[in-house]
């Protein structure tokens, strides 16, 4: 079977050295440097928002999905972030791969002004290029995913983040990925989708539930159509839930969301 995760991670690299082709890395740099310096705007913290809410629901806006195809193709980002908020989300994920999620960088600053809540850059993160960038659209977190990343480039990368400002959800799929944790990681995520194959199964979280660290949020990423299975994964020791597909694949993401909760 072919491994999409390869894929996806092979056309990023060439993605971004296109990128800083036509923005040099020093350039990124030193445009987010004097932002930093010149007091500029402090990003929300995605990690006491899910450990202070009721619900902790990360709800993503998402269009499309290697394995499905196009899930929401008409979305508009702004009117679904909105309806997200006013529903009662604790943060939102936005995906920013083109490519194979149809999303795009300057969804997250179209919102940013509008919204109250933190907003997670959901990409395959490979270089800190893509960090500063995070920054400097407006994220106040982003994801860095273990499978596609070294022990040792996930731990720069994650210091990296936190020197911007930035918090990090580190998203692992199998025991051995727990190694990646570090000190500059503030919230796990366990993907309940497999990245090679993307087969999806509640049941990896419950699996690794007990062996996860315990001075770490824990989110459950992927596969929560039921409220009930929030419910048991709150009681395994998940405080965040990331949902994008069980809410955009219907005609109205918000009320969905709002549908969902009210059966918690």
């Amino acid at each position: 079977m072919k491994d999409i995760l390869e894929e996806i991670v092979a056309h990023k690299r060439v993605e971004v050295a296109q990128q800083k082709a036509v923005v040099p890395a020093q350039a990124l740099y030193s445009k987010v440097d004097a932002e930093l310096l010149n007091g500029g705007r402090t990003p929300l913290s995605m990690r006491n928002a899910l450990a202070t809410s009721s619900t902790g629901i990360i709800a993503e806006f998402k269009r499309k999905s290697p394995s499905k195809g196009w899930i929401n193709q008409e979305a508009e980002v702004d009117k679904v972030v909105a309806a997200y908020e006013q529903n009662g989300a604790s943060a939102i994920s936005i995906l920013t791969d083109e490519q194979f999620f149809g999303g795009q960088m300057r969804f997250i600053t179209r919102v940013r002004e509008s919204v109250g809540i933190p907003i997670l850059r959901k990409d395959f993160i490979i270089d800190e290029y893509q960090l500063y960038q995070a920054r400097l659209i407006g994220a106040d977190a982003v994801l860095l995913i273990a499978a596609c990343l070294t022990p040792d480039l996930c731990r720069s990368l994650a210091a990296k983040a936190h020197e911007l400002g930035l918090e990090t959800l580190l998203e692992v799929h199998s025991e051995s990925e727990l190694a990646y944790v570090g000190d500059n990681v503030d919230m796990v995520g366990v993907n309940n989708r497999n990245l090679g194959t993307f087969h999806t199964d509640v049941q990896n979280s419950f699996r690794l539930a007990e062996l996860l660290p315990h001075d770490k949020l824990l989110v459950s990423e992927s596969g929560i159509s039921n409220p009930d299975t929030l419910k048991v994964l709150r009681q395994s020791g998940f405080r965040g839930f990331l949902i994008g597909e069980t809410f955009m694949k219907t005609s109205d993401p918000g009320q969905s969301l709002n549908d969902f909760i009210s059966q918690l």
